[in-house]
């Protein structure tokens, strides 16, 4: 009688702690002011236009050489024969790759908007500096200052969807933001064209004020970005605290810590390295960038080899670029259905 007593008093604390464990789970952040579709449609307002322009003027900054050469910028500089102009875009990538760590630290310990709007406020300026150069020596100089400011754009823009997104969510955010690249190449083919006719205008050549109104158009964005780019869901004044704490269960649920909550360590940096699932992300990363780098840098050169007409030439990579755009929009939609994620999806 005893045992069946005590068999029935473990049942019944069983059933207790049962029913008490789904309670726990559903002790999910709410929202009864909005819906979540609602609000990641507020958070995509509030985040993705800002970062998309950040990219699309450092990749237009970064490029823009290729049109450059359209306009007599070999020429005048002297650099029409051996590799002086391919060293020249080469120098670009070194501050480039080696700074994108330091450059996440600072991000993390300084604030997004303070980092990224100064990092583009001064690539701005070296691309109006660059529109100064008188020779291969200042060239060289103004390329590598290039890189070294925007290394930090590409990691901090998708460190700082990390902070707002889960991992099913940014799928298409950072599709939508890749193309954000390809538009460069779209407008910035026919923008050149538009300033190339400045030639002459002050004594400058076409390619001069290329460079100069591209990176005081930069400049400007900078300045306007450091008072209106957003930080941390944490921190911005445009959520309330209901919708916060339902961003930070989301993020912890998916990672098991918001990004903002994590710190960004050199250790935590160099253990990507070590995981086997990320070596294949880099090398087609590592693939992708070589041919997108590729054609976005030399094909200015090219066209200009096959000898076409000066004013078809910047405006050839319009229609591929609105192309790519499109399909890098659209494509992300099957990776994202439910059950369908390359990478892990979230729980």
């Amino acid at each position: 009688m005893t045992a069946s007593k005590n068999d029935r008093e473990f049942v019944c604390s069983k059933s207790e702690t049962d029913v008490e464990e789904p309670s726990a789970i559903n002790d999910f952040p709410q929202l009864t002011t909005t819906t979540e579709r609602k609000l990641m449609a507020k958070v995509d307002l509030h985040i993705l236009p800002f970062l998309c322009v950040l990219y699309l003027m450092a990749f237009l900054d970064r490029v823009n050489i290729s049109n450059a050469v359209l306009f007599g910028l070999e020429e005048d500089l002297h650099i029409t024969s051996g590799t002086k102009y391919n060293t020249a875009l080469t120098i670009f990538f070194v501050p480039y790759i080696i700074f994108e760590i330091p450059s996440n630290i600072l991000l993390k310990r300084l604030k997004p908007h303070v980092w990224l709007s100064f990092c583009m406020g001064m690539f701005g300026f070296v691309m109006v500096m660059q529109g100064l150069v008188q020779n291969w020596g200042g060239l060289m100089a103004t390329r590598f200052f290039l890189g070294l400011f925007e290394t930090g754009m590409f990691p901090g823009c998708f460190y700082l969807m990390s902070c707002w997104y889960t991992r099913g969510e940014a799928q298409k955010r950072f599709s939508f933001f890749f193309a954000s690249t390809t538009l460069a190449g779209a407008f910035g083919g026919v923008l050149a064209y538009g300033i190339g006719k400045m030639n002459g205008i002050r004594g400058y050549k076409g390619w001069r004020w290329l460079f100069i109104l591209e990176g005081l158009l930069t400049i400007v964005i900078a300045v306007i970005w450091f008072w209106t780019l957003p930080d941390f869901p944490e921190t911005v004044s445009w959520m309330n605290e209901e919708e916060r704490a339902f961003i930070k269960a989301k993020l912890e649920k998916d990672t098991g810590k918001s990004a903002h909550g994590q710190s960004i360590t050199w250790r935590n940096a160099l253990a990507v390295f070590k995981d086997c699932e990320s070596a294949p992300i880099l090398f087609w990363g590592h693939i992708y960038l070589n041919i997108l780098q590729t054609r976005s840098l030399l094909v200015g050169w090219h066209i200009l080899g096959l000898l076409f007409r000066l004013m078809v030439m910047p405006t050839l990579p319009t229609p591929s670029s609105e192309a790519t755009a499109i399909v890098l929009s659209r494509r992300n939609y099957i990776p994202s259905l439910p059950g369908l994620l390359l990478l892990d999806s979230p729980n």
